[in-house]
């Protein structure tokens, strides 16, 4: 299938952790972008979701936020929310 750019701006402080995750599995952070995506697609139209990266507690995020997501239980932070500046 043929790739397609897209531009994400994320918080300095969750672009290097995404940086880290991404060196620790061995991967980029448009492959962690990919498969997020296309777990959370195969959850809504019911197909089985093999997992991605080694680390449980990545895996119970990813399931988390597509739980929340799907029941509308979603909140959504500012950078000063979560960090405080």
């Amino acid at each position: 299938m043929a790739k397609t750019r897209i531009n994400v701006s994320l918080d300095q402080d969750l672009a290097d952790f995404a940086k880290t995750i991404a060196a620790e599995n061995r991967t980029t952070i448009a492959d962690i972008f990919t498969q997020y995506l296309l777990a959370l697609k195969r959850k809504t139209e019911g197909k089985e979701v093999e997992q991605f990266l080694s680390d449980p507690a990545f895996q119970q995020a990813m399931e988390t936020v597509a739980i929340k997501l799907k029941n509308g239980d979603a909140r959504w932070h500012s950078y000063a929310d979560l960090f405080g500046e």
